[in-house]
């Protein structure tokens, strides 16, 4: 008769939790809490639009999601815009483009933008473009496009800082039903690759090494997964 394996080694299943992107997963704290306002304020952006602009995995996806389903806003990315009428975008009044800054020198999706941005302004519509850099930096082709977009109004987001971090941690880890001391919790903080993507992953993967392992999630097990994983979303 063969044995069981002992439950303290329990084969860990890589199954991602589903990503978490309403307002109430959204933490505020002094790194974003500016952007959040402006985005909020959405019915008074000065000719309805503006862009989000943050380092990858500081949330301003998550941001512009929020916005998107408050408003009733259709999302696109910016490589779809070149396949996309403008005018029939614009139909639906709250746009978002996400990663806008990619149509910079292609000129089909400068184009397309160029006439969204014009139609939505006659219309009264509402747009949002999230990025990683300002418009002003784009190489743009198009100058009548690099004038819109230079007056546009900016929110900015900052890297998480540690408040912030603290508290995507500790929900990941409590979504996880895992149990972990806040000590733990803080010595990770002060290490871990400054991202909301980063602190996803390093959840799941404590999560999968304390289920392989059969053990808590401690600072010795937090340092050897650590050590494991490499930066994301430079």
């Amino acid at each position: 008769m063969m044995e069981a394996d002992p439950p303290s080694r329990q084969l860990p299943l890589n199954l991602p939790l589903p990503e978490a992107m309403g307002r109430q997963d959204f933490f505020v704290s002094p790194a974003n809490a500016t952007a959040v306002a402006m985005v909020d304020d959405w019915r008074d952006w000065p000719e309805g639009k503006l862009a989000i602009i943050a380092p990858p995995g500081a949330g301003k996806t998550h941001l512009a999601s929020i916005w998107a389903a408050e408003a009733g806003a259709v999302v696109l990315h910016a490589a779809d815009l070149a396949e996309t009428s403008p005018f029939a975008l614009a139909a639906w009044g709250r746009i978002v483009i996400e990663d806008a800054g990619e149509v910079a020198g292609q000129l089909a999706g400068e184009t397309a933008l160029l006439h969204l941005y014009n139609v939505l302004g006659e219309d009264g519509g509402r747009l949002l473009l999230t990025a990683s850099e300002e418009p002003a930096r784009w190489p743009l082709l198009l100058p009548d496009l690099a004038s819109r977009l230079a007056t546009l109004p900016v929110a900015r987001l900052s890297r998480p800082d540690d408040e912030l971090l603290t508290a995507v941690l500790t929900k990941q880890f409590a979504d996880r039903q895992i149990a972990v001391q806040p000590q733990v919790v803080d010595w990770l903080v002060t290490r871990m690759d400054r991202s909301m993507a980063f602190a996803r992953r390093l959840v799941a993967a404590l999560d999968r090494a304390a289920l392989a392992e059969g053990r808590a999630v401690t600072r010795p097990l937090a340092q050897g997964v650590l050590a494991s994983l490499t930066p994301v979303d430079r």
